[in-house]
């Protein structure tokens, strides 16, 4: 450390949020908090009307096409750095959002329990964890902030034990006046209400202040101060979090609160509420939110004050009268758990007092590539890396065992992955893969879950080696298959071990592609056939000879023509069709002042490189890679190919030496295709 930098110390003084934390320790009066609610309003939202703009406070994606869905930024983690990012749900997730919208406009949703179903490893604490922290970061901010109150009796402060919004000390009656000049002070769609009663300590202590004051009640507000509210889950602040235990050691009083036993003898009764523990979950969640874990588990005594803690936003705890409550009761659990419950006749009331929220597996390979790349991509490697592919292979096999077999004659299952993915496969449209989602609506909520992948993406990655290939993982992932927890019949872990080899099969023919890439990186050579092609199909469609090197005039080279249109999957009854199709697309790119880029066409692009490798392919001699004996004509040739792959691919020196290799040996074996890639198919 230089003389000039700051003691370690210091350095954390310099960045303690001094400004903030005086704002949220602010204090004063019932008075001085109603020129608060004067000013700002929305500081009395309910808890689903502040859950909603808290969400919205981070604001949306668009949709990316006609008829798509929003994607909410909260849930890509806004605040670790996406670390607990949610990838591919955002039609589950814009499900959500719009019934917490509706439940803060008080269409019903607000009376309900709120329950994330799906598969294990399918996000759902994730999301549950993330509107928490939302709610927790957006209670410090100006536009989240909300109060309570304490009271201050012979120099003595008790806090609301539930931290109630002040407005409850305002008479009912005087309440709705307060209401109906607060709503028309803001501008959201929701209408602002302060329902509910004081709960029991709060009820003593403004009764017993009534009677000490001769029910004076501007006197009796002279013991309140009002205080900023922070949630947080780790002080148990308007954050409640519960999960079941074995049934032997549940107990009500978990959620609802107990007596305090070491003060029965102070105030001489059970049933006093200052001998009571307010501090159930269900007590220290009020005022935000509450999150049942595997909320399905819980024995049905339970299930019972859930049902008034939803319907009636209200709890009873042991010798108290129902205490009010505001609160977003969110609980999740997965499918063996919901088809008990749904079997369960003496379970109706709670099915009917549940709004169900699917959160299946990612069906698209790119947006499960997202959740392996966030723990193995990037440099969070020390000592290995990842060769290309490798955790899209493992991507594309997850999603396979998730999806079911396509009906259609002519689309295969990996095709179907493709598609689901923006990739396109000829002969089907986007609107024929929303109607596959739409024929099966349970994709999804069945297959291999994504922590099994990474678990074994893990354990391929600690045997020996400087670098770990998506063969690798293939094999890591068919070995974990044999003692896989979550796999209950022999037929299903088969079916997984095909799919392994469906996606080795997908994996040769990206790496074939990439070599053949590689092998025809020459942009000239490729330029000039494509210009040789157009011109070709130019004098075919307009009748006309051409003029060969010696300035004779011949016919249109046929035998050249096909050769490219047959790798881009032409048949030749359709050949006058597409050179047609090709002329008019120039012609039309012309009279716009453009230039024809054959690139921009996948798969004319595609063709000419196909071509392009095949007229270069023996003079490369790939298969003398396995061979023991290369000349240095061959070696040189071989070593740039190598370095291209490097270079366009992002393959290490000895990965592209192995890819390399690997491919000669499909070369030798006589398993190269003509269009390995089936871009026409």
């Amino acid at each position: 450390m230089s003389e000039q930098d700051p003691s370690l110390y210091d350095l954390a003084l310099d960045r303690f949020p001094r400004d903030e934390y005086a704002a949220l320790g602010w204090e004063g009066s019932l008075r001085e908090y109603l020129g608060v609610v004067e000013q700002r309003p929305l500081v009395i939202r309910n808890a689903w009307q502040r859950l909603l703009d808290m969400v919205e406070s981070h604001g949306c994606h668009a949709p990316e096409r006609k008829g798509g869905w929003r994607r909410w930024k909260l849930f890509e983690d806004p605040f670790d750095g996406g670390r607990d990012a949610v990838f591919g749900l955002d039609e589950p997730l814009a499900r959500l959002v719009r019934t917490i919208r509706a439940g803060a406009l008080g269409y019903g949703p607000e009376k309900r329990i709120l329950l994330l179903h799906g598969p294990v490893g399918s996000a759902k604490s994730t999301i549950a964890r993330l509107l928490k922290r939302g709610l927790e970061s957006y209670s410090k901010s100006d536009a989240g902030a909300l109060y309570t109150f304490s009271w201050v009796i012979d120099g003595e402060t008790i806090p609301s034990p539930m931290n109630q919004e002040p407005l409850l000390l305002v008479p009912e009656e005087a309440r709705r006046a307060l209401e109906e000049r607060i709503n028309r002070r803001h501008d959201r769609a929701y209408r602002l209400r302060v329902d509910g009663d004081l709960d029991p300590v709060s009820r003593y202590y403004f009764r017993v202040l009534m009677e000490r004051h001769d029910g004076d009640w501007n006197k009796v507000m002279d013991h309140v101060r009002v205080r900023r509210l922070t949630l947080s889950e780790a002080d148990r602040v308007g954050i409640g979090t519960f999960q079941p235990k074995d049934e032997k050691n549940q107990d009500s009083t978990e959620l609802t609160g107990d007596v305090n036993y070491r003060l029965i003898a102070k105030y001489g009764s059970d049933s006093d509420p200052r001998a009571f523990n307010f501090d159930g979950e269900f007590n220290v969640a009020n005022r935000g939110l509450l999150e049942f874990v595997e909320v399905l588990k819980l024995d049905v005594a339970f299930l019972y004050d859930l049902l008034g803690a939803s319907q009636e936003h209200s709890i009873k705890p042991k010798k108290f009268a129902q205490t009010s409550i505001d609160e977003v009761i969110i609980g999740h659990t997965n499918e063996p758990e919901y088809r008990k419950l749904q079997s369960n006749e003496l379970m109706e009331a709670f099915r009917d007092r549940t709004i169900k929220i699917d959160v299946p597996y990612n069906l698209a390979t790119c947006d499960e590539v997202s959740i392996y790349d966030r723990q193995f991509g990037g440099d969070r490697l020390r000592s290995k890396t990842l060769a290309p592919h490798t955790l899209e292979i493992a991507a594309l096999w997850s999603v396979m065992t998730r999806l079911e077999d396509p009906t259609h004659p002519n689309l295969t299952l990996l095709q179907k992955a493709k598609l689901y993915s923006g990739e396109e496969v000829q002969g089907f449209s986007a609107e024929n893969v929303r109607e596959m989602r739409a024929a099966c609506p349970r994709e999804g909520m069945d297959g291999i879950s994504p922590r099994y992948v990474q678990d074994r993406i893990a354990a391929a990655l600690v045997v020996d080696g400087d670098h770990v290939n998506p063969l690798q993982v293939l094999e890591s992932m068919a070995d974990g298959l044999g003692h896989h927890s979550l796999i209950s019949n022999e037929e299903t872990r088969k079916r997984y071990t095909q799919l392994i080899g469906t996606a080795r099969e997908e994996y040769d023919e990206i790496v074939k592609h990439e070599v053949q890439l590689a092998v025809a990186a020459d942009a000239e050579a490729i330029d000039r056939l494509c210009a040789k092609y157009v011109d070709n199909v130019k004098a075919y469609t307009t009748h006309e000879l051409m003029l060969d090197d010696h300035g004779r005039e011949r016919e249109p080279d046929e035998r050249l023509m096909r050769s490219i249109e047959e790798k881009a999957g032409i048949p030749d009854a359709r050949k006058d069709d597409f050179r047609h199709e090709i002329m008019n697309y120039i012609a039309a790119l012309h009279l716009e002042g453009k230039t024809f880029d054959f690139r921009k066409n996948q798969r004319l692009r595609r063709a000419l490189e196909l071509k392009l490798f095949e007229d270069q392919r023996d003079a490369v001699q790939l298969t003398s890679l396995i061979s023991s004996v290369v000349d240095p004509n061959t070696q040189s040739r071989i070593d740039a190919i190598r370095d291209r792959l490097a270079n366009r691919f992002g393959y290490t020196r000895d990965a592209a030496e192995e890819v390399l290799r690997y491919v000669a040996d499909l070369f030798a074996r006589g398993e190269a295709k003509d269009d390995p890639r089936e871009v026409a198919a």
